[in-house]
């Protein structure tokens, strides 16, 4: 059974659509003890929702983990790690974080509660929810 994430990113440097565009992609650059922590818990297989941050903070596309934490090729500090990630759908509509904090089912999704982290756990049943508020169904 996969584990569900949001992975967030600054579409100015790199969007869902670079995603799609490159087909998959190494997740670095993830500093934080407590992300990088839960980067080191995804597994191949795992779904993933990637959220834009900045201005437009939406939900709005899917990925997957394409292969599982590894150490960070392009660091010296050992104790970052990358995943790889792979391109999927793209949401037919976004999913916006307001949209998400007036949810009551997303009250202690990570997303609301540290809306700092990069990388935030997703419930089964908020992912379901997630899907169906971005038009994906479950």
């Amino acid at each position: 059974m996969p584990n569900y994430w949001i992975l967030k990113t600054e579409p100015s440097s790199y969007s869902h659509d670079d995603l799609t565009r490159d087909g998959t992609t190494v997740w670095d650059g993830v500093r934080n003890p407590v992300a990088l922590k839960r980067l080191r818990s995804m597994r191949k297989g795992d779904e993933v929702l990637i959220y834009h941050t900045g201005k437009e903070r939406a939900a709005v596309g899917l990925a997957r983990i394409a292969a599982g934490p590894y150490p960070d090729p392009g660091a010296s500090d050992e104790r970052l790690v990358v995943v790889e990630v792979a391109a999927g759908k793209r949401l037919r509509r976004p999913v916006t974080l307001a949209d998400i904090k007036a949810d009551g089912a997303f009250a202690d999704l990570a997303l609301v509660r540290q809306g700092r982290l990069s990388v935030v756990p997703v419930q089964a049943v908020q992912w379901k929810r997630l899907l169906a508020m971005g038009g994906s169904g479950a």
